[in-house]
């Protein structure tokens, strides 16, 4: 069973600059745990099926109006039998004037009441899109993650293998640091995940022989960058003479992370190489791909050749030519 994450009220209102109405408790001791919201229209009108507490709820222009549509008793009765089922929090769009009954029951059945003076549809869009992030599937990997040329380059290999290296090269030539050493990958959506660093190792690099450097202070504060989608994985692996690694790129490869295919690029390594030249090459080339060009198709073209997957040992007679 995956993991269940939360996020705190206090740090939703920070982000989300929502005003406080009533709160219960110390914002930073109630959990969110649901990726959805809800309008809650029809409890309130009577039909309770289905509603899921862990959510949290907006009243709108539409359900304030229909609450103060109620002599008071009524009002009382209605409100009192939504906030009975606990929501997680309550919030008020469009800087609505909150309905008595729900300001003046709230203390008594423990509900937060916030206000926002944003749209409800607005203030929904912008909330459900902060709780993908915050609540997302995530896993960390051990690796070095920096952007180049816009694309979102994970680079992955043993520990010594140069990733780290190849990180502050990049920095050097304008791209931007996201994280080393570990990397907090998050699924925001069925076809993105996005990479980040744990808050206390940010901008911090280790270089064996250095020690421990800050790319921000270093670098400046545009070489550096908090997060970003992983639009592909470089594996970085000692070179080994007797393996066969591909001369062509015809076929793109792919890894799965968190159950999404992402394109995938092994990088023998050997004294002389330049990798940070390497990976901004394939990082280029990612993005060229993704626009539909393919330069070894092209090639093959040419040549007068099938673009079809060709032999290994093909592919080696073809550039033994050159």
């Amino acid at each position: 069973m995956p993991a269940k994450y939360t996020v705190s009220l206090a740090k939703i209102l920070k982000d989300l600059q929502f005003e406080v109405l009533y709160m219960p408790k110390e914002p930073a001791d109630i959990l969110i745990s649901s990726l959805d919201v809800h309008r809650p229209g029809l409890i309130i009108a009577g039909f309770d099926d289905f509603f899921d507490s862990a959510r949290i709820n907006f009243l709108g222009k539409a359900e304030v109006e229909y609450i103060n549509r109620f002599e008071k008793n009524e009002r009382y009765d209605k409100v009192g039998m939504y906030l009975s089922k606990k929501p997680a929090c309550i919030v008020i769009s469009r800087n609505l004037d909150c309905p008595d009954a729900v300001i003046d029951l709230a203390p008594e059945y423990g509900v937060p009441v916030l206000k926002t003076t944003e749209t409800t549809s607005r203030a929904m869009a912008s909330t459900i899109s902060y709780l993908n992030i915050e609540l997302a599937e995530r896993i960390t990997r051990h690796g070095v993650f920096v952007e180049v040329y816009g694309e979102g380059v994970l680079i992955l290999g043993d520990s010594g293998v140069g990733k780290s290296e190849a990180a502050v090269e990049l920095i050097k030539r304008g791209h931007r640091l996201i994280a080393d050493d570990a990397v907090e990958i998050k699924k925001t959506s069925s076809r993105t995940i996005v990479g980040s660093a744990p808050d206390n190792i940010r901008h911090f690099i280790e270089l064996r022989g250095i020690g421990i450097i800050n790319a921000r202070r270093i670098f400046g504060m545009g070489a550096v960058k908090l997060n970003e989608k992983i639009d592909m994985v470089i594996q970085l692996e000692p070179w080994d003479s007797d393996k066969v690694y591909d001369r062509m790129g015809i076929e793109n490869e792919y890894t799965e992370i968190l159950g999404i295919k992402v394109p995938y690029t092994c990088v023998p390594v050997k004294p002389g190489r330049n990798l940070a030249v390497i990976i901004e090459i394939a990082a280029m080339n990612n993005r060229q791909k993704k626009m539909g060009y393919n330069a070894a198709r092209e090639l093959m073209h040419n040549l007068g050749m099938d673009d079809a997957i060709i032999p290994q040992e093909d592919e080696i007679k073809l550039w033994g030519n050159f």
